[in-house]
């Protein structure tokens, strides 16, 4: 079974220099081929201009290939070429290949690729000449991963009318397999279309490769979200029709974390290894994805704990496995202790959308959530920075960014808590404790603004330990919360001068706040909303969040999982609606409106309202369809 590793080059260029430095290290630890995905980080010779500013010179990717060679790996170059292909349709010369269309007819500026386009073939193949040199496996990967916009341009309308869907898709991976075919190679896909169109597996080529791949840890069989997390196995069906089968498990974070949630990670990574051993798979690939969160090095923490499965298989527990991780990529004098912290870290993850939303937002944490474990987080990674645990340089400064997330969770939901606070003085008359409070809420923002230094700091130090250049995500939503604290210590000044401004929107909640709590009972795809009328009569969003966690314990068909929603609202008497889009059902409760003074409740305390439907056990997901998908509910006037 060949065992191979991923960088996604696409959402984040690494430095050249620490790449290759790290292909000997993979190449001792056993692994056999590189994957590279590139989307637009590469200038591709036959098509100027759709590499991005920072991507590789083509000779660049030579040289990472080369060294890659030098080392025994082999390199399989991934080119999108359905969905995923936004690096294509950015650049106006390819904006007519997509697939969705205005009323006119006019592509719109975001999409993928329509496969039936006259000029998609065309394309295709010059990005798989380019890349041809490069797959020193003998292989080429195209993709095809979450293709959700197939079938909707007329002229795709018109093939999956007559053939389809699974023929419409089976169409496009047998010409790809031509052209690949053509180049002297075998062509490989992501699997995970193959879930909801498996009627296209007998039209498949035989002797092409499918990358079954699922993030979190199973039993026997993977599942599959879009299905409320139901067990699907595709591996009976691509062996019939002869098709090769990778089992693909993660190393690294889900969008917004700082840190893997390494627990997660190592279990995801096992499961896999004893499934592809069980169905004798060709290969093991663990893949990464948006690393630009993070200190590289974290994940290639993971790869390397990941070898104890063929190099140290009696080791196969998440201590012993992190700790030679820890030992193989950093050299660490004190792996055992710290694995066990990292391990301990996985409890206070800044995993799923009710976590991330702070980066966006301010005022949306002014509800009745208990601060208790918050302030616990603080505390926790506070001790694992305190000196005992000697960490390599880039768990230092990505346990140093964590605190500052955990300082500001804190800041944040008691700064919302403290105005409510202030109104319930206000009205009591009680201005002397009035003022106190508010003199106290500028000390704590003066300590934040401390804590924010410490964690731009961290931010730019994660960032240039792997990248050059412009500075990453981290620090932007740094400088983000910089703007908010700007605002919110403005206000409080304000305030000690007009008392009144209390009752206005701030900063940190609004006048009114919608709070509620989403009850994720039956995981899959769905995004909850909370809309208002405008004049006219049409619904705008105040909110949305996706009910996604990111975690384990929250990928099964049936959990007990909820996250409070809280929502600044400025007109209590215009009516509020809530509803659910995406794929699945939600249910909600504790729904009340309050401005901190004035509690009104909107639905009648310990009663559960459900929203949405179940999530299909089979099919093509359909996203966007309010007729299917949505469902809403209008709640009485406040």
């Amino acid at each position: 079974m060949i065992r191979a590793f991923q960088w996604d080059l696409a959402r984040q260029v690494e430095r050249l220099d620490f790449l290759k430095k790290l292909l000997p290290r993979y190449a001792r630890w056993g692994y056999e081929e590189l994957y590279l995905h590139l989307e637009d980080a590469v200038h591709y010779p036959s098509l100027p201009g759709i590499g991005r500013n920072d991507a590789y010179t083509y000779e660049e990717l030579g040289e990472l290939v080369l060294t890659a060679a030098q080392c025994g790996i082999r390199v399989v170059p991934i080119i999108n070429l359905l969905g995923h292909t936004q690096y294509l349709i950015k650049h106006p010369d390819l904006r007519d290949l997509n697939e969705l269309r205005d009323d006119r007819g006019d592509p719109l500026v975001s999409g993928q690729i329509c496969p039936l386009h006259p000029r998609t073939l065309g394309i295709a193949e010059k990005l798989l000449r380019d890349m041809a040199p490069y797959c020193t496996a003998g292989k080429v990967h195209v993709g095809l991963d979450e293709s959700f916009q197939l079938g909707k341009c007329p002229r795709c309308r018109d093939e999956v009318a007559r053939l389809g869907l699974g023929g419409h898709f089976a169409g496009h991976v047998n010409r790809l397999h031509k052209l690949v075919g053509g180049l002297g190679l075998q062509m490989g896909l992501w699997a995970d279309m193959l879930y909801f169109v498996p009627e296209a597996i007998p039209q498949l080529p035989a002797g092409i490769t499918a990358y079954d791949w699922y993030y979190y840890p199973f039993n026997r069989k993977p599942r599959v979200e879009f299905f409320n997390f139901a067990e699907r196995d595709l591996h009976p069906a691509l062996k019939k029709q002869g098709i090769r089968y990778y089992g693909c498990p993660m190393n690294g974070a889900f969008r917004h974390e700082p840190l893997p949630v390494f627990g997660d990670r190592l279990a995801n990574i096992r499961s896999w290894w004893q499934r592809c051993q069980a169905v004798k798979a060709d290969g093991l690939l663990i893949t990464s994805w948006e690393a630009y969160r993070l200190a590289l090095e974290t994940t290639t923490v993971v790869d390397a704990a990941a070898a104890n499965l063929w190099l140290e298989p009696d080791h196969d527990d998440a201590t012993a496995m992190l700790a030679r991780g820890l030992e193989r990529a950093l050299g660490s004098k004190h792996p055992r202790p710290q694995a066990r912290a990292l391990l301990a870290a996985d409890p206070h993850a800044f995993a799923g959308y009710a976590r991330w939303q702070i980066n966006d937002r301010w005022d949306v944490f002014a509800g009745e959530e208990s601060l208790k474990p918050f302030l616990a987080e603080v505390k926790f990674f506070e001790r694992l920075l305190s000196g005992s645990y000697d960490w390599p340089p880039a768990f230092s400064v990505s346990l140093a960014f964590r605190l500052y997330l955990a300082r500001r969770d804190v800041f944040v939901r008691q700064a919302a808590r403290d105005v409510f606070r202030l109104r319930r003085l206000l009205q009591r008359g009680e201005r002397s404790s009035f003022e106190l409070k508010i003199r106290q809420m500028v000390g704590q923002s003066n300590s934040f603004a401390h804590a924010w230094s410490r964690g731009l700091r961290a931010a730019r130090a994660m960032w240039k330990r792997s990248r050059a250049g412009s500075a990453g995500q981290n620090e932007v939503v740094l400088q983000s919360d910089r703007g908010k604290l700007v605002a919110w210590r403005r206000w409080l000044r304000k305030l000690q001068r007009q008392n009144d401004q209390v009752w206005l929107s701030t900063p940190v909640c609004g006048a009114w706040q919608l709070n509620l709590r989403v009850h994720n009972f039956a995981p899959a795809v769905q995004k909850i909303l909370v809309e208002q009328p405008h004049a006219e009569g049409s619904w705008h969003e105040l909110t949305g969040r996706h009910t996604i966690e990111f975690r384990a314990h929250t990928a099964r068909p049936k959990t007990r999982v909820w996250r409070e929603l809280s929502v600044p609202v400025s007109d209590p008497c215009t009516p509020l609606r809530l509803r659910v889009a995406g794929v699945g059902a939600v249910r909600l409760s504790h729904v009340a409106l309050t401005n901190g003074v004035v509690t009104k409740q909107l639905i009648t305390p310990g009663k559960i309202k459900r929203l949405g439907r179940p999530a299909p056990a089979s099919g093509f997901p359909i996203l966007n369809s309010i007729a299917d998908a949505v469902t809403t509910w209008n709640l009485p006037s406040a």
